[in-house]
């Protein structure tokens, strides 16, 4: 394979995730909208959180909110618990780095708040600590994952939304994430705005 075509297989390789992750994530991209709206609406605000380019996705999604997406609004209360250094190396060095979101989510989170946890093998231990936290505060919990969904597919309630991407490879899964993100802001816009 000459280099070109190695470049068009990236494309053709996420053309191909995207349209198996459509069907199977599209009626829960509605739902996690639905719930993200609700929370808003009821002066309730979401934090997210991932690492690496999981992290960069979190902030994407925050600033997307409090900014705008493609229309004009009032910014949406959203916060990335990514973005923090002082908070984050603070409490990876007098802590555990597996509780750099988790204590975030303790003391921000509160009850009818909603935690975007973002982890593309499901199984990063600070996102996983983050959720169980984010229960303990009895909020919510919108997941995007990948491959099987990992620890985090298991540990979600009935009140979550399970956003997981039906392929192995992780460049894959990530961009099939961001096109949910988009998805979600579009579809917080439409239900908040109505349609163009």
């Amino acid at each position: 394979m000459d280099l070109k075509q190695r470049v068009r297989q990236h494309f053709e390789d996420s053309i191909a995730a995207k349209t198996a992750a459509m069907d199977v994530l599209s009626p829960s991209i509605a739902a996690a909208a639905e719930k993200l709206v609700q929370v808003l609406v009821a002066d309730g605000k979401i934090l997210a959180c991932g690492n690496g380019g999981s992290a960069a996705d979190a902030q994407h999604f925050a600033a997307e909110m409090v900014g705008r997406f493609e229309r004009e609004r009032p910014g949406l209360a959203a916060i990335s618990l990514t973005t923090d250094t002082s908070a984050l190396t603070a409490i990876g060095n007098d802590y555990d780095f597996d509780m750099v979101f988790s204590k975030q989510v303790s003391a921000i989170g509160r009850a009818g708040d909603v935690l975007l946890a973002i982890s593309t093998s499901g199984n990063s231990p600070n996102v996983v600590a983050a959720i169980h936290a984010a229960h303990e505060r009895q909020m919510s919990i919108i997941a995007l994952t990948g491959k099987d969904g990992g620890q985090v597919g298991e540990i979600l309630g009935g009140d979550d939304v399970h956003l997981n991407v039906p392929v192995p490879r992780t460049a894959r899964i990530q961009e099939v994430h961001i096109t949910a993100i988009h998805a979600l802001c579009d579809a917080v816009d439409y239900l908040l705005l109505g349609g163009e």
